[in-house]
């Protein structure tokens, strides 16, 4: 089955951030040269860049998330290793939820994989991020959904959820190379939201900003995200290795 195997983002010292991702969140080197968790999940690769990350509300790419058993043990290690991370909090019936920056600048969000006080009594390996981390989600943004939905159909993926985030001005849509379903079929449904944090791959979230006339792409060797591969696509009229990149939103 495919799956999204690679997200490329491009750093001035690309060095100290495969430090900061092996060292102080937890990754490992894998055979195909990224860095990661897991096999089922998608790994990274940093490049150079000639100028430094300048994120905007309007770029492609928006962050990455990483799903934790318990956001509490996560957030504590990381301020005892010097990152600043903003308080756990439950964020409406989206998640349980924190975020902090990398060395770059990139925005990482910390999810647990259930609502705040649904967290049964498990023990965690202490010793491991959160209990032991996965990059659960890549999240990149459109201005308009449905010729990316299309897209991820005809890819062969399976949509997943969709979330409503009242207030906001977007709309967040899941898809992920699986044939797994959700607990209920609602994809708007509210139950399978702690369901959708806890899959071991990565699923594609991609946040359809209301009003926006487009998404800009990272240019000029700038800072930022370059691409996403999937591997093992078989389609025709599409290369085995498919770049998800700002030309496709």
């Amino acid at each position: 089955m495919p799956r999204i195997d690679q997200i490329t983002l491009r750093s001035r010292d690309h060095h100290a951030q495969q430090e900061f991702y092996i060292d102080i969140l937890g990754m490992v080197g894998r055979d195909d040269g990224t860095i990661g968790y897991g096999d089922k999940e998608v790994g990274l690769i940093f490049e150079p860049a000639n100028k430094p990350y300048q994120p905007s509300n309007q770029d492609v790419y928006w962050k990455i998330a990483l799903a934790v058993p318990n956001i509490e043990l996560a957030c504590d290690q990381l301020l005892r290793k010097g990152v600043q991370v903003g308080a756990a909090r439950q964020f409406q019936d989206i998640g349980y939820l924190a975020h902090f920056r990398d060395p770059e600048g990139f925005t990482i969000e910390l999810i647990e994989h259930w609502f705040k006080g649904n967290r049964p009594d498990l023990q965690y390996d202490t010793s491991r991020l959160g209990g032991g981390a996965t990059l659960n989600l890549l999240t990149l943004r459109t201005h308009d959904i449905a010729p990316l939905h299309k897209s991820c159909l005809d890819w062969g993926m399976t949509p997943l959820s969709v979330q409503h985030v009242h207030g906001y001005g977007f709309t967040l849509h899941f898809y992920a190379f699986t044939d797994e379903q959700p607990p209920n079929p609602d994809l708007t449904a509210i139950e399978n939201r702690e369901w959708l944090y806890q899959r071991p791959y990565t699923v594609l979230e991609i946040q359809e900003v209301e009003g926006a006339c487009g998404m800009h792409p990272t240019r000029d060797g700038a800072a930022g995200y370059a691409s996403a591969k999937i591997t093992g696509l078989v389609r025709e009229l599409l290369p085995n290795e498919l770049q998800i990149s700002a030309e496709t939103l």
